[in-house]
């Protein structure tokens, strides 16, 4: 791999100059020695290149740091793998897998690509949350606009158009996709529950709630509305009462 790239690399700038030499003949000992030059900085970047080429070849997943049950956070932290901002970016976490299995159906084009923006978004708030008290800036760096908010009300209402009243509540259930909604949903409220807990203990932006709970909201509709796209009928909880 690592000689694969360096002949690419190494074969581009060499025929950049090979074009500029058929280009204009012989050369004054300026151009000469810009060529020249030019050379000696593509060899030193070859360098650089292969150390960093070798250096992605030796990196791997398991790295021994948390073995004795403790992680970094971002910011350089240690703290146990059970503290607070764990379990709500970990269970953010585990609501962006289940979303990627609504998406390995084969639903409409944009309710796809919504929802990979959803996931996007969820890797920030993760982040935001990984992040330690400390390092402020980049905390402020990873505020959501309200924007956000305001596409998961959008998409909700474009899709209650096409669905029939609520009038009982739904047994969870029907096609994958529909049934994969409906656990994104409710992991994404436990993840609303470990954040408001973490906000108790230190300081979590509002809009990070915020839009979790908007979002619960957003799953529930996308379970119904494709129920209706793979014509899979709800059924009704009726209680006997």
């Amino acid at each position: 791999m690592v000689c694969s790239v360096l002949q690419k690399f190494k074969a581009l700038i060499y025929s950049r100059v090979y074009i500029f030499r058929d280009c204009f003949g012989p050369k004054p000992e300026a151009i000469s020695n810009e060529i020249n030059a030019t050379l000696s900085y593509t060899k030193f970047n070859e360098v650089l290149l292969t150390k960093t080429i070798r250096k992605m070849a030796k990196s791997q997943i398991y790295t021994k740091t948390g073995d004795k049950g403790k992680t970094s956070l971002i910011g350089g932290t240690r703290v146990e793998k059970h503290h607070y901002r764990l379990e709500a970016y970990g269970t953010i976490d585990e609501l962006n897998a289940h979303i990627g299995m609504i998406r390995s159906w084969p639903n409409e084009p944009t309710v796809n690509q919504t929802i990979t923006h959803l996931q996007d978004q969820l890797f920030m708030i993760g982040a935001y949350l990984a992040t330690d008290d400390n390092i402020s800036d980049l905390r402020t760096k990873l505020n959501q606009d309200e924007s956000e908010i305001e596409l998961l009300e959008t998409e909700m209402d474009k899709m209650e158009e096409s669905l029939p009243p609520l009038k009982n509540f739904i047994l969870p259930g029907g096609h994958p996709a529909a049934t994969y909604s409906h656990i994104a949903r409710t992991v994404c409220r436990r993840a609303e529950r470990r954040v408001n807990e973490m906000a108790e203990k230190t300081e979590v932006a509002n809009w990070v709630i915020r839009y979790l709970n908007r979002l619960s909201d957003y799953f529930f509709v996308l379970s119904r509305y494709l129920s209706k796209f793979y014509d899979n009928n709800e059924i009704t909880w009726s209680p006997k009462l």
